[in-house]
């Protein structure tokens, strides 16, 4: 890779990792784990940057994260850990009244599949229509739809009011 290459891919990583990291965080839920995932993402994509389309390298990015996470979880199943249903140490209440509803649509997200929590982040926090969801995850449109209608459907029945938080679009 020439040095002009590596400085774009320099720019591209320094300007748009903590958004990367953001979504990260909604696809793991753990801010570590987020990190891990971007890191990755990023060094499979610098490997690639010289051969890439310089459009939109961030949709390229945001795919192989998505990709993967969901390599994470499959290989997750295959490991041996013990996970706890709750923290050791106690969490300390936020005064903010949006905090504890973060914190519920957070704990929501993380009792869904990864593949239904993939679409919702990427259909209503990442705003993507519905074929470039289904391209990013390799699958049918209606894949997508009847992923987002059950994870949905889900997170009504586990947060009451989650439509406040999703502004949903129909």
């Amino acid at each position: 890779m020439d040095d002009k290459a590596r400085a774009r891919f320099g720019d591209f990583a320094q300007n748009r990792t903590a958004a990367l990291i953001r979504a990260a965080y909604l696809l793991t839920g753990d801010q570590h784990a987020a990190e891990d995932l971007v890191q990755s993402a990023l060094a499979k994509t610098y490997a690639r940057w010289p051969t890439l389309r310089h459009e939109d390298p961030e949709g390229y990015v945001r795919a192989v994260m998505y990709r993967e996470r969901v390599s994470w979880w499959r290989r997750r199943g295959r490991l041996r850990e013990t996970l706890v249903g709750s923290p050791v140490e106690r969490e300390h209440p936020d005064d903010s009244c949006h905090a504890d509803l973060r914190l519920a649509m957070r704990a929501a997200l993380l009792r869904l599949p990864v593949a239904q929590r993939a679409v919702l982040v990427l259909r209503y926090y990442e705003d993507l229509p519905e074929q470039q969801v289904a391209e990013v995850l390799g699958c049918s449109v209606g894949t997508v739809r009847s992923r987002t209608h059950r994870a949905v459907s889900r997170l009504r029945e586990v947060l009451p009011g989650a439509e406040l938080v999703l502004e949903l679009k129909r």
